[in-house]
């Protein structure tokens, strides 16, 4: 800070929006935090001016600066309520956020706000911070702290009855146990945070979150037409919202389409009005690639597909599960097709018919024979896949099992009979 300062005035917030450069518009409210007036308009002017000053060092993408302004002023924070701190605490910690690759910086700050927000018995806004902490935790793969901390958390927000605020961490939770690939525990919390949520009004942002979440378990348990309404719903919410998890929520819409084989549904989807003027973009075109490769059941377009958009697909936390296990439904309709003509076949003849090395069909064609997906066998000798002509089942084997059960409910029920005259 400046050692002259200026006076807390509409002025001099105003000097600061006419300043040439950025840089002078900083210094500008920098002084005029350093007013010592505490009357009321001058402290509202100040607040202003952080407003202003954290807007300012966001665009310049001065993280550092952003940090060292919520140290620089505590002794201001002892000067107006406690709900007009947290506000403006939490604004400076969101335009850290915008600012891209300061991950470790966002740790370090809200650790730091932690141990302030607990030395000045600041119970509402440290609960919140904390929220926050555990979610940069989770973005960082560092779940056993947490898990500890959200675990804590979860607790003290149960005994003071902070409906809303219990409905964040729980779902937070249910997203850490999906993660830590911990189903069950992801569908208890998940539970947890829509029983909350039932008692209180939820904001439409925080209630397409649960729904999104709610479709990515109902995704996990291979339930693609219920996760494909609820994704639904939560693009709804985050399209009316204009929110950027909107174009994540219509990605897994479309891949519930392609997993229930109704993959020409798609294009359709993508071009619609609300879809097409405003969500065009390299997240759709892989939707639509896969699509594509799965309605043409080409595993060469399907290939290059996750060749060409590999961020989009492989690096997901969501889609590559899915996509790995139509992978394999793909090349097991596709291996079928072309073994059904024969009854003996070189596995180079078919790996050059599917596109595919000769040592990945084998692999695939011998999990196959175990999974009773063909009957056959490979001659690994002579490179051949060997297929047997389906086993014709005698009907009398079913037949007979039917009479044994007939005749068993027969003795049940006169043991039943002669147990009564017994009596």
């Amino acid at each position: 800070m400046s050692s002259s300062y200026l006076p807390a005035t509409t002025d001099s917030l105003a000097q600061a929006l006419e300043a040439k450069t950025p840089s002078e518009a900083i210094s500008i409210l920098y002084r005029t935090l350093d007013d010592p007036s505490s009357f009321s308009e001058a402290l509202r002017i100040k607040e202003q001016a952080i407003s202003n000053l954290s807007d300012l060092l966001r665009q310049e993408n001065r993280a550092a600066d952003l940090q060292k302004l919520l140290t620089q002023l505590r002794p201001f924070f002892s000067l107006i309520p406690k709900a007009k701190t947290a506000k403006i605490v939490r604004g400076i910690v969101d335009a850290v956020v915008k600012i891209p690759g300061t991950s470790d910086l966002q740790i370090s700050l809200c650790k730091e706000i932690v141990q302030w927000t607990r030395a000045e018995k600041r119970t509402f806004l440290r609960q919140r911070i904390e929220a926050r902490l555990a979610a940069l935790l989770m973005e960082s793969k560092e779940y056993s702290e947490a898990l500890t901390l959200l675990s804590g958390l979860i607790k003290e927000v149960r005994r003071l009855d902070d409906k809303l605020l219990l409905v964040e961490i729980v779902l937070l939770e249910s997203k850490l146990h999906f993660s830590l690939r911990n189903l069950p525990k992801a569908k208890a919390a998940l539970t947890a945070a829509r029983t909350a949520a039932n008692a209180i009004y939820v904001p439409p942002a925080q209630q397409g979150s649960i729904d999104l979440q709610s479709g990515i378990l109902h995704a996990e348990e291979k339930d693609y037409k219920t996760a494909y309404s609820y994704f639904f719903e939560a693009f709804e919410a985050f399209n009316a919202l204009e929110d950027p998890q909107a174009i994540y929520s219509l990605k897994y819409m479309l891949l519930s389409k392609i997993m229930v084989s109704q993959a020409d549904d798609v294009a359709g989807i993508i071009s619609s009005a609300k879809v097409g003027l405003q969500y065009q973009g390299p997240e759709l075109d892989a939707m639509k690639a896969v699509a594509d490769a799965y309605s043409k059941r080409s595993l060469k377009l399907f290939e290059i597909a996750l060749r060409n958009f590999k961020a989009q697909l492989e690096e997901d936390p969501i889609v590559p599960r899915h996509l790995s296990s139509l992978y394999d439904t793909l090349l097991e309709q596709n291996l079928c097709r072309l073994i059904e003509p024969f009854s003996r076949v070189e596995i180079a003849h078919i790996a050059e018919l599917i596109e595919l090395p000769a040592d990945h069909v084998e692999k695939k064609s011998s999990q196959m024979i175990l999974n009773k997906k063909f009957a056959g066998t490979l001659d690994q000798g002579a490179g051949c896949l060997i297929i047997f002509e389906d086993p014709k089942i005698d009907a009398i084997y079913p037949t007979t099992l039917d009479t044994v059960a007939n005749m068993g409910k027969v003795v049940d029920s006169i043991y039943v009979r002669s147990a009564k005259i017994m009596v």
